[in-house]
């Protein structure tokens, strides 16, 4: 938890930090999307690499790897001086993320059988960084410059390295005595995407990551400009819609654990699509609120997803199988923050999450039949 928190906080550090950016670079919103596709572009090819060498060295390295990778990540995009290389550093910054997240869902289904519980707590580690990350980035970039705010990954990473270096277990390898080239064989990688329930998962969760990009990259952006709200309560109600997703994370996967993954994740979706119409047809007063509350409750869709994963792989698939699909799913949802940007550009920002809901309801839709239909996806 400690060290899923580090890497959101350097992740999270930037998007309070938007309007800053763009007013520096003198840049477009789909410039700056663009930016943050490629951090998550570059968070998804990572996350095959990631499971194969959890697989081949155990996953406590690689853990500690991705830590050391954000840490200096983020202190080379605190240096940013031009808009090229704030591109650059952020898609280094996605490259050290992006270790991380199949190592760590690997070693917590060995060592729990509660597996959505257990992922859904891990996740809510990590989106903590959420309730004090977006205040205090714009604080310090109010007070110093947002290149200081940028700088909060470093000064996390630093530590919880040290904690992650003492704390997290050594594990064995799982590679089961293949070598490298077996473990990332083309054949096996593509029958393994072309499973029927790999293959509907796959598609699940890239409307999800879609969405989560979405939110992520410009929720702040989206209050400011289209609320006419000041940029400190914007946070504020950004660090809000994080304190629904980390309750909710547990919950949500605890629940699938009990009732089914299919189920829970229809609640989030059609949860999330009525948060975000309530939050584009109203712009103050309770319903506001309603709609940040059932955004953020939908939001704990991770750990769920990631157990549907799991459900579906074997164990022979291992860190690599789960790398592969995170890999597809991540870099293809990455294009949630380029695609948002650029038509809250073009066309304002209901027509940008108006598209996400509409994928949201199709998502909700499907699985919905699938239930009803029982469909061995």
């Amino acid at each position: 938890m400690g060290a899923f928190f580090s890497t959101m906080v350097a992740r999270l550090s930037i998007s309070p930090l938007v309007p800053d950016i763009i007013a520096t670079f003198q840049v477009s919103k789909g410039a700056v999307g663009l930016a943050l596709t490629g951090m998550w572009a570059a968070y998804a090819l990572m996350q095959l690499p990631g499971g194969v060498l959890a697989d081949r060295y155990g996953e406590r390295p690689v853990i500690l790897a991705a830590i050391a990778l954000t840490g200096l990540a983020s202190a080379l995009l605190a240096t940013s001086p031009a808009y090229l290389a704030f591109v650059a550093f952020t898609a280094l910054l996605g490259a050290g993320t992006g270790l991380y997240f199949p190592a760590a869902t690997s070693l917590l289904t060995k060592l729990y059988r509660n597996t959505g519980q257990a992922i859904g707590f891990h996740i809510s580690g990590g989106d903590s960084a959420g309730l004090v990350t977006p205040a205090l980035a714009v604080y310090v970039g109010l007070r110093y410059g947002w290149h200081a705010g940028l700088a909060l990954g470093a000064v996390v990473a630093l530590p919880v390295l040290a904690l992650a270096a003492w704390r997290i277990r050594a594990t064995p390898p799982t590679h089961g005595g293949r070598t490298l080239r077996e473990q990332v064989d083309l054949r096996v990688l593509a029958r393994l995407l072309t499973n029927p329930a790999i293959a509907y998962t796959i598609l699940l969760a890239v409307i999800l990551a879609f969405t989560f990009q979405a939110t992520l990259s410009f929720f702040p952006t989206f209050l400011v400009e289209y609320w006419g709200v000041s940029t400190a309560r914007a946070s504020l109600l950004f660090a809000g819609l994080f304190a629904l997703w980390i309750l909710t994370s547990p919950l949500l996967g605890r629940l699938s654990d009990v009732v089914g993954r299919d189920a829970v994740l229809a609640l989030a979706t059609v949860a999330m699509a009525v948060g975000i119409v309530l939050l584009l047809t109203v712009t103050a007063g309770p319903l506001a609120l309603l709609g940040v509350a059932f955004l953020g409750g939908g939001m704990g869709w991770g750990g769920v997803i990631a157990s549907r994963f799991m459900d579906n792989l074997s164990e022979e698939d291992g860190s690599t199988g789960y790398g592969l699909v995170r890999l597809v799913y991540v870099l293809l949802g990455s294009l949630g923050s380029v695609v948002t940007g650029a038509l809250a550009d073009a066309s304002g920002w209901p027509v940008a999450f108006g598209l996400v809901v509409v994928l949201l309801l199709f998502a909700g839709t499907t699985l919905g039949a699938v239930r009803l239909l029982e469909l061995d996806l």
